[in-house]
């Protein structure tokens, strides 16, 4: 869905700011390109803002970012990727700031709220095959993985839906920019890993993907493949400008995906997937998942609903997955 046109949102916001406004970014290229993306964007649908100066980059590094050598769920979570960049906001430091959405907290810290999300790239993942694997099937797409193989990964999400399909894998920690875990793989220091499709769109290298996996197969994290911008709560110009970009499905979707987040309020210790999408009647499909990081419960459940409702039906999932899931899984 494309943004409207510049006619359907009078610039005057924009107009009555001092210039440049400061764009809060992490500093990975991954990062970068995104934030690159949001501003051609807006420019576009503001065109007073081309030409002027009208915003400045600011590359924040986070806690996220600075150890690699740790799952996050070890040093505080997937919020460490955004923490810094929320106080540089709250500091004034910035005035807004851009995120991949599954990076984002699903409680925002005080004085800060969502503003805006955009139009979703692919949300599946990709298996990225090192040298020593198979020819990929896509329909077996876990068989070209060697038997006992190493694959690198520091989701638990993905971690447990691909021990609960090969339980005979084993998945070590790996992380890093898109490009590092790339050249593990290719070094042959892992047989495979497991990333985002849209990540590697986004950076030209999806080439690299040698089996994309249906949601049916690996469910998505609730978020990937959205870019969300925040902002400072009490910013009303921002907020009003940022309404204009905002991409409905992708708005949609998201409250469902963050719904049921929030609902099942599971740790980064918790492997969880929720995956949204609008059918073509308008329905709002859907999926949620939990599982043990080890793969040997998986609970994966279906729910359809008006998509005006999303925020609702996710919760409901939310809830009805804790209910049936064992008490341990969210310890």
């Amino acid at each position: 869905m494309s943004a409207p046109s510049p006619a359907s949102h009078p610039a005057k916001h924009s107009r009555m700011r001092a210039l440049p406004l400061r764009v809060g970014t992490r500093a990975s290229p991954l990062a970068l390109w995104q934030t690159r993306h949001f501003l051609e964007i807006i420019t576009g649908f503001c065109p007073v803002l081309r030409g002027v100066n009208a915003f400045e980059e600011h590359a924040i590094a986070t806690t996220g970012d600075l150890v690699q050598n740790r799952r996050l769920a070890e040093i505080g979570g997937k919020g460490l990727f955004a923490k810094e960049i929320h106080e540089a906001l709250l500091d004034r430091r910035v005035d807004f700031a851009v995120h991949s959405l599954k990076d984002l907290e699903t409680e925002m810290p005080p004085g800060i709220v969502l503003a805006c999300t955009l139009r979703r790239e692919d949300a599946r993942d990709a298996l990225v095959l090192g040298p020593g694997c198979g020819t990929p099937d896509p329909s077996d797409p876990y068989a070209c993985l060697p038997r006992g193989a190493v694959v690198g990964s520091s989701s638990l999400r993905r971690q447990s839906q691909l021990l609960a399909a090969r339980p005979d894998l084993k998945v070590v920690t790996l992380r890093g920019n898109v490009q590092t875990r790339l050249d593990r793989v290719a070094r042959g220091e892992v047989t495979a890993t497991l990333l985002a499709l849209a990540g590697l769109r986004r950076l030209g290298l999806e080439d690299r993907a040698g089996v994309v996996l249906p949601p049916e197969v690996m469910v998505p994290a609730a978020g990937q493949g959205i870019v969300g911008i925040t902002t400072r709560a009490d910013d009303v110009e921002l907020h009003e400008l940022l309404s204009g970009i905002e991409d409905r499905e992708a708005a949609a979707v998201s409250k469902a995906e963050r719904a049921l987040l929030a609902a099942l309020d599971g740790s980064c210790r918790t492997p969880i997937g929720g995956h949204a999408r609008l059918l073509t009647d308008g329905t709002l499909q859907l999926t949620g998942l939990v599982a043990r990081e080890d793969g040997s419960f998986l609970l994966k459940r279906e729910v359809r609903g008006a998509a005006e409702d999303a925020a609702r039906i996710g919760a409901a999932l939310g809830e009805e997955l804790r209910a049936d899931s064992p008490a341990d899984i969210f310890g």
